[in-house]
């Protein structure tokens, strides 16, 4: 499963957002508005998309 990978870009600032969601977004390699970051696919990886899912926006590959 080492070969699959998802894009993830963050569409909307951290601003105003609480801690554990801007700390988040730095575990998923985001730092910047519309920086993308492409990691591995796993369950780990998909539940903290899920839980910023209103910030991020998985990109099609």
């Amino acid at each position: 499963m080492a070969d699959k990978t998802v894009k993830i870009q963050q569409v909307k600032s951290e601003i105003g957002y609480n801690r554990k969601q801007r700390a988040t977004l730095r575990g998923l390699g985001l730092r910047k508005m519309n920086q993308v970051s492409e990691l591995e696919d796993t369950p780990a990886v998909r539940g903290m998309i899920n839980k910023v899912r209103h910030l991020v926006v998985v990109l099609e590959d």
